[in-house]
């Protein structure tokens, strides 16, 4: 049996199945869904069982509650493949009026038009990524985001990734199977993904048949423009290139798809009131659930981004965005970024619920760290003037190798440090 990686999510699924009825793990297929909710569930209903599939649509159509029968938490695998059973879980949760019922799993977003009720009070939801260098034990977690934002003295840290380390985390992804495997072998896992993405899953998610290149030239434009603000416009101008029949309404059409899989995950805009609302840049970043999709979607390996070090700067960003992702799903945050006409930005904003933020800039190599910093002091400074709340933070986030606090009050922290 393969080792369980523990997960950041673990212990927020526990406290959710404390509060809620049931809990639904909504995010990418093969990041780890249904293996994490093994972990707190007492029996098991696999709905894509090739044995059993079939006869768990013909009850899920003509009595749904018998689905439900079992020890709880009852784990609902891919429940999306029969979506009335969504309404049947709201109701078997109002009539048993108890918390920690069932678990429910889903790699789509469903249409609202297929369940009656939205299980609001009694179907929590809850976002699953891949795993983050932390999950991986890449990242020593010898700095703690929650101490920054509680100003707790910095304990230097250092980190033992190389960057050839981090060009391969960023090809190999955060997907659970491809972690304990050798090099070789690891790097299949997401060009395997991309594949299937392409043949089938793209069709099937709204059973509309899309053209497998089509999906494919739409990823690698997606690719050629992680984590910039690239306009869908220039992206099915890059498109054309090589498929001149494609229109605004089959890209688009595409892109719905690919977000339903949870495949493209977009940063939003952070729009504070510093500048007029025509200053703001609010158009999203254009980024993926994992790095390694635009790796695989490109044919890029390790090698290839060590020898073009601007794209990899674009997919090193690409990848502490998820890793922060996720990290701040553990202090019940989200993140944005923040970028202006004038030039100002910030390559990412981590907020948490109670009104604090952190301001983070993401820079590969120590030469940039001085860039970095300058963007921090400007929009901190920028925050003062206008007398909102200053921020908790202001880090580099880097792929170096030591962690430390400059004389300006700026965090310079590598990647391979950082945890929740």
């Amino acid at each position: 049996m393969n080792e369980y990686y523990p997960r950041i999510l673990d212990k927020i699924l526990g406290d959710y199945l404390e509060a809620f009825g049931a809990v639904l793990i909504k995010g990418p297929k093969w990041c780890g869904k249904t293996t994490t909710a093994e972990q707190h569930s007492n029996s098991v209903i696999k709905l894509q069982d090739p044995d059993n599939s079939a006869s768990y649509l013909q009850m899920a159509n003509f009595m749904p509650s018998r689905l439900l029968e079992g020890k709880t938490p009852r784990l609902i695998d891919e429940w999306q493949v029969a979506p009335n059973l969504w309404d049947a879980v709201r109701n078997a949760v109002d009539l048993r009026g108890k918390e920690g019922q069932f678990i429910l799993t889903g790699s789509t977003i469903v249409n609202d038009d297929s369940i009656m009720h939205s299980g609001t009070g009694r179907i929590a939801q809850l976002n699953m990524s891949t795993m983050s260098l932390f999950e991986s034990r890449e990242s020593n977690g010898s700095v703690s985001l929650a101490a920054l934002f509680n100003k707790e003295k910095l304990h230097d840290g250092i980190s033992s990734l190389s960057v050839e380390d981090l060009a391969f985390a960023i090809c190999r992804g955060g997907w659970p199977a491809a972690i304990s495997k050798k090099r070789s072998a690891a790097l299949l896992i997401a060009q395997s993904y991309v594949d299937a993405i392409c043949n089938t899953d793209a069709s099937s998610v709204d059973g509309s048949s899309k053209n497998p290149d089509r999906v494919r030239s739409l990823l690698r434009s997606y690719s050629r423009n992680i984590s910039t603000l690239a306009t869908n416009s220039s992206i099915l101008k890059d498109i054309r290139q090589n498929d001149i029949g494609i229109n605004e309404t089959t890209m688009y059409k595409y892109i719905s798809a690919l977000k339903q899989l949870y495949v493209i995950q977009e940063l939003p805009a952070w729009n504070p009131a510093i500048r007029s609302a025509t200053a703001m840049r609010s158009a999203n970043k254009k980024g993926f659930s994992d790095p390694s999709i635009a790796a695989a979607s490109l044919g890029l390996g390790p090698d290839q981004l060590l020898d073009d070090l601007d794209t990899f700067g674009f997919f090193f960003e690409s990848l502490c965005m998820r890793d922060l992702s996720v990290y701040s799903s553990a202090l019940g945050g989200r993140i944005s970024y923040y970028h202006d006409r004038y030039g100002l930005e910030c390559d990412i904003v981590l907020h948490l619920r109670d009104g604090r933020y952190g301001l983070i800039e993401v820079k590969l190599g120590s030469k940039e760290v001085e860039e970095g910093v300058s963007h921090l002091l400007k929009l901190n400074g920028l925050i003062e003037e206008n007398k909102m709340k200053l921020p908790s933070f202001c880090m580099v986030l880097t792929g170096g190798e030591f962690a430390y606090q400059r004389d300006d009050g700026v965090y310079v922290i590598p990647i391979g440090c950082l945890r929740p």
